[in-house]
């Protein structure tokens, strides 16, 4: 399966030993779509300030063309709607 190219910039925060983070990470690539992983635990700036912006649990989050979209279970639901896909080709 080749990676879809046309399709806006999706960007996870993450830890690197959080299995949500992996399975978000695999459902993405599994569909095709490029992304970055950000790491949060890298850093203690980023930490701090991803930590105020999105509480209580701040991973694995996820960014489509730097809106900020949601957590496991957003994502989890976008994916049964079908609304994922059209997310992230920039259609909704």
């Amino acid at each position: 399966m080749g990676v879809d190219m046309d399709h806006m910039e999706v960007t996870i925060y993450a830890k690197r030993k959080c299995p949500y983070c992996w399975c978000v990470k695999r459902l993405l690539r599994r569909k095709g779509y490029a992304f970055k992983a950000v790491y949060v635990t890298e850093d203690d700036g980023l930490r701090a300030w991803f930590a105020s912006f999105i509480v209580p649990k701040p991973v694995p989050y996820v960014f489509v063309d730097h809106r900020p979209v949601g957590d496991f279970k957003i994502i989890q639901a976008l994916e049964r709607s079908g609304d994922l896909d059209r997310l992230v080709r920039g259609e909704v």
